[in-house]
């Protein structure tokens, strides 16, 4: 009986697990598709040098063309005026949206941040491009990601990075300042959202 309580509980576990990566599932890039990486200043890459920042690492990494579409000091707000023009010139296959870090640290509504990086998704869901949400932390310098960003995932049945900055910016050795990487913690981030991609088929 023991065994096959146990053999029942795993393929349920394993059910589930598929169900879920079914729901999350990436669609292949193609190697002449491009990638838009969209953001602020840890997308531009404010504190690398020599094309330190991830999306030029990400672009080695893969073999796919990623657009660095950072811009140092943007709120969500500004980001969504930005997104729908970017989006109609690259027309990339995938948007990796990594943004909210400037309205937490500003204060700003975070039902509101919420609301326009969900607008964001649904921009480019509604155009059969693929999201990826990397989540940034709470204003404690310490602390892990703010929770909107996998109630987001959920939400929109999203891939998500979930820790990988709020774990870098814990760690003085892949930091430029309090707030920004250097290059090695770029290539990190570089590093861990290619391997996202690779288990997600997309790669």
């Amino acid at each position: 009986m023991n065994g096959i309580s146990v053999k029942t509980i795993l393929l349920t576990l394993l059910l589930t697990l598929v169900g879920c990566s079914e729901q999350k599932e990436l669609t292949y890039i193609p190697p002449e598709a491009v990638i838009l990486a969209f953001g602020d200043s840890l997308t531009q890459g404010v504190g690398s040098r020599n094309g330190g920042d991830y999306p030029t690492q990400l672009e080695q990494l893969t073999g796919r063309r990623v657009i660095n579409a950072g811009v140092s000091g943007e709120t969500t707000a500004e980001g969504l005026q930005r997104l729908p023009a970017l989006l109609d010139q690259h027309q990339p296959a995938l948007l990796i949206l990594l943004e909210g870090g400037n309205d937490i640290l500003r204060n700003l509504d975070r039902a509101q941040l919420k609301q326009n990086l969900s607008q964001m998704i649904s921009l480019a869901k509604s155009q059969n491009i693929d999201v990826v949400l990397v989540a940034v932390p709470e204003k404690n310098l310490f602390s892990a990601s703010a929770p909107l960003y996998q109630e987001l995932a959920e939400e929109q049945q999203l891939v998500i990075e979930p820790e990988i900055v709020a774990s870098l910016l814990h760690d003085n050795r892949f930091k430029s300042d309090p707030v920004h990487f250097n290059n090695l913690g770029y290539q990190q981030l570089a590093l861990r959202l290619s391997e996202l991609l690779k288990e997600h088929n997309a790669l």
